[in-house]
This record gives C-alpha cells, structure tokens and sequence, in this order.
C-alpha cells in the first residue's frame, strides 16, 4: 500500500487543484466570518438580519458547514458584515 502525503486536507480533499484551492479560499472566508459574527455577541436572528440572509444559514456558518456556501455566497455575508476583502495571487510552488 503507497501511503500519500499532501500538504494540507483540502489537497487530500479535492479532485483537482482547481478544487482544493477553491475550498481553501471558502474556508478563509468561513472563519473570518465565524469570528466577526461571533465578535458581535448577537443572536443568531440579529445576525442574520444582519448579513441578510436566515437563521438557519447563520446556524450553518458558526458550524462550519463549508459545503453548504459558495466562495460567491461567503463575499456577500463577508461584505454584509462590513469586512473587506483582499485577494493575493502567487505562482504555484
């Protein structure tokens, strides 16, 4: 049996680099999400008016349920909550 290393789960994760990259860039965004939302000190219902989005969705972000958002859907909240966003770009080791 061959054993395989990656250099972090979402390579391990992905089908393709394309992928991976794509999950490593949601779950960024998921986290400074969780924290800012968190750092609010809110219900779940005030932080979903928020964010303009539902309680349950609010539920599955402090969950960490990174399946269940868009890199499209995570900018939205991201930006509804008053974070601003930066992307770096580097060529690929």
């Amino acid at each position: 049996m061959e054993v395989q290393t990656f250099d972090d789960v979402f390579d391990a994760l992905a089908n393709t680099p394309a992928e991976a990259a794509s999950m490593k860039a949601r779950a960024d965004l998921l986290g400074a999400l969780v924290a800012h939302v968190k750092s609010w000190g809110v219900t779940q219902e005030v932080a979903a008016v928020r964010l303009g989005v539902t309680r349950p969705r609010i539920n599955d972000l402090l969950r960490g349920k990174l399946g269940k958002f868009s890199l499209d859907a995570l900018v939205d909240m991201a930006t509804a909550a008053g974070l601003k966003l930066e992307i770096r770009i580097a060529e690929a080791a």
